[in-house]
Formats: structure tokens, sequence, C-alpha cells
């Protein structure tokens, strides 16, 4: 009998050992304890962990207060030693806290040099990071067994909390600038092979891709304007192009509007059917064919659309990390910035919120090296404008934040919104849309003309811009230039369109979207 209870405590004591009594959360008292004695030890040490630790990381409280006063002691540009934190700690009344002007001198003998002090703090934040995610566990399923608890609202803390681990602990690494270079001539010699020059996702407008050279990986751009000026239309004609001409993986994150109803809106851009007739499905049978024909592309065009309503940040950044691993996205388009959602604790005003938003959207391009095109609303102050009422930054809706977080902005304006159908020198502006690049960081201003089909709700290319980039592209070639008649070429269309270019196909019964 007492051999079977001695194999059992044996049992006992292998099962579980960190403690006589149970487990212990995950510590380095010896490595807390060196570190802080080699920081007093050396001047300069501080200097090498404190990008890696914080006050936080430190399991025992008094190594928590004692790093916390040699922060204070480094931030303030003095000397850090035992003399100095005792001061310190003594003038913060936590010198008895943390053992004494005794405790603090046997730290440094604990260690003789400075020279691992990196090594151990990594394991400090290591140890850290493990005690993190325990009590985030902890929290997770305490939340789980409370059946009054939301699901939705239980994934959206699961998601927040390990993010701000991930955020608050997970450092990126210096990089010397020779493989810098390496990298950003790779791109250089990239782009060059492509035959439009591009170094970035095309949106498929002539004028403004020369501009922008594409939209460019970590790059947060603002799209923006006043309700009704067709931000939707605008972004849906760029995943058009983007996904169908230019073989690009499109996120399209809906806010707004349903799934479906975006769909039916690139159902009739693409077939230049009209919008009412997609809506009722009253279509004759001619009409049958070519939504039939001209859907093919569409059908097979790599476009995601999530249309979850209030999508908080965090959520966002979930979905988009999933993505990128199964799909591998080359653009995220949001639609629009101020439906998101910060946090959950509602702390703070709106503006704030809306800071933290655009800031974790720059983030999340970063992260993942993608563009981020983020549509947003302008406030009143342009309706209120005499003259052109051209939008300027200082419109942008909720907060100032935005405009710096952004590496572009972007302003959709129609004039004939307005009213004001015609410029100064007489000539129409019905039908046409001005992009006012206002921020390029990495690049120049313009203002670029495209031309909106209001019937189909989409953007197009202006007449004038195109033919002058084509002639100019050709010129550059040595080619000749030839423009056909408009007259041939709109009837020759018109008759694709209305007999399906002689295609006789059987629709899959199954809906393509």
């Amino acid at each position: 009998m007492v051999a079977n209870t001695k194999n059992t405590k044996k049992a006992v004591q292998k099962a579980v050992p960190n403690s006589e009594y149970g487990k212990l959360p995950p510590q380095a008292l010896d490595l807390e304890e060196a570190v802080l004695g080699a920081i007093m030890l050396e001047k300069d040490a501080i200097i090498s962990v404190m990008d890696i630790i914080r006050p936080d990381s430190f399991y025992k409280d008094s190594h928590q207060k004692i790093f916390s006063a040699v922060l204070d002691l480094s931030q303030a540009l003095q000397p850090i030693d035992i003399l100095t934190v005792t001061e310190e700690l003594r003038r913060r009344d936590q010198l008895d806290e943390v053992g004494g002007p005794f405790y603090i001198t046997t730290l440094t003998s604990k260690v003789a040099s400075a020279a691992h002090i990196e090594y151990h703090a990594r394991i400090i934040a290591q140890k850290y990071i493990q005690r993190e995610l325990i009590r985030v566990s902890s929290e997770i399923q305490t939340k789980a067994y409370d059946d009054s608890l939301d699901v939705n609202d239980l994934i959206d803390f699961s998601e927040s909390e390990l993010f701000k681990v991930a955020e608050g602990n997970i450092k990126k690494e210096t990089t010397k600038i020779n493989i810098l270079i390496q990298e950003a001539i790779s791109q250089i010699e990239e782009a060059a092979k492509r035959e439009d020059g591009l170094s970035g996702v095309p949106s498929g407008f002539t004028k403004l891709d020369r501009v922008t050279s594409g939209w460019q990986k970590s790059d947060l751009v603002i799209i923006a304007a006043r309700p009704s000026m067709g931000k939707t239309a605008f972004v849906l004609s760029m995943a058009k192009n983007m996904a169908v001409d230019h073989n690009r993986s499109v996120a399209l994150f809906s806010l707004e509007m349903s799934s479906v109803q975006l769909v039916n809106r690139l159902i009739v851009s693409e077939t230049e059917l009209p919008s009412d007739k997609i809506r009722n499905g009253r279509l004759e049978p001619f009409e049958w064919e070519q939504l039939e024909y001209r859907i093919k592309k569409l059908v097979e065009a790599p476009i995601y659309i999530d249309d979850t309503p209030a999508i908080s940040v965090f959520e966002l950044r979930a979905k988009c990390r999933r993505l990128m691993s199964q799909q591998k996205i080359d653009i995220i388009i949001i639609d629009y910035l101020q439906l998101m959602t910060g946090t959950n604790d509602n702390k703070g005003n709106r503006e704030q919120e809306v800071s933290l938003i655009s800031r974790s959207l720059k983030g999340i391009a970063k992260e993942l090296n993608v563009p981020i095109l983020a549509l947003s609303q302008l406030n009143r102050s342009v309706e209120l404008r005499s003259g052109t009422k051209r939008p300027q930054l200082s419109d942008l809706r909720e907060s100032g934040a935005i405009e710096q977080d952004a590496d572009m902005v972007l302003f959709i304006h129609r004039p004939e919104k307005y009213g004001l159908t015609e410029d100064e020198d007489g000539n129409s502006l019905i039908g046409m849309a001005e992009i006012i690049l206002a921020k390029h960081r990495n690049g120049a201003l313009a203002d670029i003309k495209l031309k909106f089909r209001n019937e189909l709700a989409k953007f197009e290319d202006y007449e004038d811009d195109y033919a002058a980039v084509t002639a100019d592209e050709s010129l550059k070639n040595g080619g000749a230039l030839t423009f056909g008649s408009k007259m041939n070429k709109d009837k020759d269309s018109k008759n694709k369109d209305i007999f399906g270019l002689g295609h006789n196909s059987n629709f899959d019964n199954e809906a393509p979207f």
C-alpha cells in the first residue's frame, strides 16, 4: 500500500512539474533578476532590451516597478545604476515594496556582465506572451460557458484579445539597407518587364494608372466623396477592371450594400443591360443571350465579397489573413470606412474610434503587404461652399487622422450633381467625373477626368485622355495610329451585343454568383 502511494505521488509530480500543488504560470525569475542587474551594471544595456520587453513583461510585481523606474530614468536621460534606481524608487514611495536598497544591490551580484542581456530579455518576453495566451484562453473559456453571451460577440472578443497579444509583442526586426536595395531593384526590374510599366495593381483607368503607377503594396488609399457621387460605382468599376482585365484577386468588404446588390451592379455594368430589367428579370430573348455571353468573364473573376455589417477592424484583419492564406489577395476594398467599428468598450468619442480604424487599416496594409482602398464620406461643408464645390482634405468626415494615415487621398467630383453643366470655356460637364488626387505621399498630385455612365453606374476612361495616351504610346513605338469610324464601331458593337457574337451555349442553371 505504501509502494502504491509513492508511485501515485511520483506520477502526480511528473504530470505537474512546476509545483507540488499545481502548475505555475510560465516565468523566468532568475533571468528577470539577471536582466535588471545587467541594466544597472552597464549604462547602455537598457537600449538593447527596451524594444523587447516592458514592465508588464516581468512576472514579479517588484521587478515590474524596478523596470518602470529604469525606463523613466532612461527617458529623462539620467544615468542608470543602483544608486539612481534606488533614489527613483524612493521618490515614488515604492522602495520598500520592491525589497529595499538591499534587494536592489543583490540584483547586480547575480550577473557578471550584460553580454547576454538581449537573449535573456527575449526569454522573458516569451514567458509573458505565454502567460497572456493563458489569460486570454481562460477568459474565452469562461465566456463560452455563458449562454447569455452572443456567439458573434464572443468571436469578436476572442479575435480582438488575440490581436492585442500579437500586436503588442511581435516586433519586426530591422533590415540592412543593402538587402532592401536588392528588393527595390527586383521590383523595378519586374515593373520594366510589364508592357504597361506599372509597379502596382492597375485600376484599369489609363491616366490614373499613369499618375499612380498602379495601387502600391502596403498603401492605404482613401477614396472620398459626398453621397450619390458614385463611390461604390467607382470601386466596382475598378474591381471589374482589376479582376477581369488584369486577373488580380480582389477582396471587397461591403458594409452598406448586400453582396447580391453588388453583383447585380456588376452584371449591369458588364452586360450594359438596363438595371430595372436585371432586377425584375424581364429580358427579351436576345438580352438573355447578351447576358449569358457577357457574364462569362465575370463568373470566373477572382472577386471575393463579404457583406458583414458593422465589421470591426479586428474581424476584418482576421478575415483578410484567412483570404490571403487561401486565395492570395492582391488588393482589399472597403465600402465604407465610417460604417466600421473600432472596439467593443465604447470608450472615447467617434472621432477617436475612426482614428483607431484608419490606423488599423494602415497597419493591415503593411502587415499583409497589399494596397487597401477604403471609401469615406465627406462632411456637408462641400455643399455649403460656393463656386465649383470641389472637395478638399479638410472635408474628410469625423477625423483628421484619415488624412494623416492615408498614403493617397482621392476625391470624386461630379459637377453636374450641383447643377453645373458647363465649365468656364463652355464645355459640357454632363457625364464628366473628376478624380482629384489631393494627397499622394510618393508621387504627384493630379486631376483626372473620367466618363460616368449614369444609366450603368459605371466609370470609364475619358475619350480625349484615352486617345491622347494611345497616340503617345504609338509615337513612342514608331507606329502609325489609325482611328476607326465611331459610327461603324457603335453599330458593330450594338450588333455584337444583340446577337451575342453568334454564341450558342447552354448557360448553367446554377447561379454563377
